[in-house]
């Protein structure tokens, strides 16, 4: 029996009314609006937005990527029922904390349906702002193997896997990949100092040597926020990543914001806080599904970025077990009632909620 209609996975095929080629990404698709279309909403649903930002439909799927590859399970279930409306709780939920709370603005204007956001367009800067609490993951294996430098912070000797780390660090990668920059190699999502991005700020297209560090410091705060609601329900934030951009406010100030998504468990790990203080790590994240996989294949496939066509090759011929996909998708729900007091409903017919409610826009061709 086919489960192909319990995760919504397709998300670059709807006939939205827009501009230029539909960008799509390992989970989401963004179709940018027209001009006419963007000034008619924003006066219309009278957004925070100047009149001149060009806006979007931000779709998200159920579509599962680990280890850069998406994966499918068996039975045509090709998604994790629930798991986009969930990212888009927890960022919504964010993003508004954040906001309110007066850490940075965001680029999220309107929910017109649970898997469907509108987005002002930012000009993003090109660094992934990666923010550590505990060692564990990459930078453990690293630091087993006797690194002690991380994006030019030096760790001391003697840390133990899953360790809380005496401070936040701050560890960026590039954005996607950068050529022709000095001292930095032209790989996808390479680390890199807060010190190098000060001294090429305006490749990173920063324009201020000082919003690096503004950037910084909204890290800082946004991670001490959030970490500090989790805490309050028993769960433990050990790390996430941020991305940024620039838009024209209403006054025609360029303004420095949080954009993509904000501390949701596919950017995030965030560890049960009773059972760590037992010495027992229980993930509520991606990274129990990434655990199953290097429990599952060749974890030198798995880890080895120079082997990634192998990787591809591995994720698109492998079915994971539809129980593994539900697992997931518990996961994920469960945490989103722990943190905002109910489950996030699985849509139904996710497609066709998504046609109705953006016909009330008057976006659909």
């Amino acid at each position: 029996m086919s489960l192909e209609h319990l995760a919504l996975t397709q998300t670059d095929n709807f006939p939205i009314r827009h501009e230029g080629k539909v960008h799509s990404g390992k989970v989401r698709s963004v179709y940018w609006l027209t001009p006419e279309d963007s000034k008619r909403l924003i006066l219309e649903q009278h957004y925070h937005a100047h009149l001149s930002t060009q806006l979007g439909v931000m779709i998200t799927s159920d579509r599962i990527s680990a280890f850069d590859c998406n994966w499918q399970a068996e039975d045509g279930l090709a998604g994790v029922p629930g798991k986009g409306a969930v990212l888009n709780a927890f960022s919504e939920h964010w993003f508004g904390r954040l906001k309110e709370e007066g850490v940075g603005n965001n680029h999220l204007l309107d929910t017109p349906h649970p898997l469907v956001w509108i987005v002002q367009r930012a000009r993003p800067v090109l660094v992934e702002a990666i923010a550590r609490q505990y060692i564990t993951g990459s930078m453990w294996r690293a630091y087993e193997k006797g690194e002690r430098e991380f994006c030019g912070i030096l760790l001391p000797e003697g840390l133990q896997r899953d360790q809380r780390l005496a401070k936040l660090l701050i560890t960026p990668s590039t954005k996607g990949t950068l050529r022709g920059m000095k001292g930095i190699p032209e790989e996808e999502d390479t680390p890199i100092s807060l010190e190098q991005i000060r001294l090429q700020y305006a490749a990173f297209q920063f324009y201020e040597p000082a919003d690096v560090s503004i950037c910084s410091g909204m890290v800082r705060e946004g991670f001490a926020d959030i970490a500090g609601e989790l805490v309050a329900n028993d769960l433990l934030l050990v790390d996430t990543k941020f991305e940024f951009g620039y838009v024209l406010n209403q006054k025609g100030e360029l303004e420095l914001i949080f954009m993509d998504e904000a501390v949701t468990p596919d950017s995030s790990r965030i560890w049960d806080g009773s059972e760590y203080a037992r010495g027992r790590v229980v993930e509520n994240s991606k990274e129990g599904f990434r655990q199953f996989l290097l429990s599952m294949y060749d974890r030198e496939v798995l880890l080895n970025s120079s082997r990634m066509t192998e990787r591809k090759a591995l994720a698109a011929g492998s079915r994971i077990p539809v129980e593994e996909f539900m697992r997931v998708s518990e996961t994920y729900r469960s945490l989103a009632g722990r943190v905002m007091g109910s489950k996030p409903e699985i849509p139904e017919h996710p497609r066709e909620e998504i046609m109705e409610s953006l016909s009330r826009y008057k976006l659909i061709e």
